[in-house]
């Protein structure tokens, strides 16, 4: 009875509603401008270096609700054991480099390598993208063309995408699209349409109502009125 307890036990977090998404890249490439872009809707100019941040965003999973938790990890080479931790636990990676940084992408040579040492046989089924970030760059700073870009993923059969952060390019795409590659499960950013669809309706009812004043923003009791009328109806 006790050993077939602790085989359930053990077998748990395989169960688990997360869907893990590691974040890989060097230094100074943009992977928490893409996060965060992606999570907040911000963009900060200024750059501060990560050790390991994670975030989470309510996401779709076999058409039930589960969490999109997306690690940012560090991008220098001292921590190699969380590394290694963040590989083993990952359901999906995105490997940044910036288009402006020839270097930055040849860093992502090694991490490759150790995905591949980890996963082994299932690295086919893994869903894997080559991100070249800062697509908004001018020409003149550019160091890695699209082309380039995509040929690296090519020969590492692996997806590719520009995007860009400042811009918002391709940022909510490119986590979509991760999303899309996955087999195992069908996992998406939509949201519960239920709540979408009551969104859509209340919207409406002030809009019927004339409760949206001209900022946007509807008052305490004409939000009140049009929801109480929403039931009536």
């Amino acid at each position: 009875m006790t050993e077939q307890k602790n085989q359930v036990t053990r077998a748990a977090p395989e169960q688990s509603n997360d869907y893990r998404v590691v974040v890989f890249g060097a230094g100074g490439v943009g992977k928490s401008s893409l996060v965060l872009r992606f999570i907040k809707g911000t963009f900060r100019e200024s750059y501060i270096p990560t050790i390991e941040d994670t975030y989470r965003q309510v996401i779709s999973c076999n058409k039930n609700i589960c969490t999109l938790q997306i690690t940012d990890t560090t991008g220098s080479h001292q921590f190699p054991a969380m590394q290694r931790l963040s590989i083993s636990k990952g359901h999906a990676f995105i490997l940044v480099f910036s288009v402006c940084s020839k270097q930055s992408l040849e860093e992502l040579r090694p991490i490759w390598a150790l995905i591949k040492e980890l996963k082994g046989a299932d690295i086919p089924n893994i869903p894997v993208m080559l991100v070249g970030n800062k697509c908004d760059e001018t020409a003149e700073l550019r160091e890695v063309s699209q082309i380039a870009g995509q040929a690296q993923a090519t020969t590492w059969s692996i997806s590719f995408m520009e995007t860009s952060a400042k811009t918002n390019h391709n940022v909510t795409e490119l986590f979509q699209e991760l999303l899309n590659m996955e087999k195992t499960r069908t996992v998406s950013l939509q949201l519960d349409t239920k709540k979408q669809k009551k969104q859509k309706k209340e919207k409406k009812a002030k809009e019927t109502n004339g409760a949206i004043p001209e900022n946007g923003e509807a008052s305490a009791s004409a939000s009140g009125g049009a929801k109480e009328k929403c039931r009536v109806m």
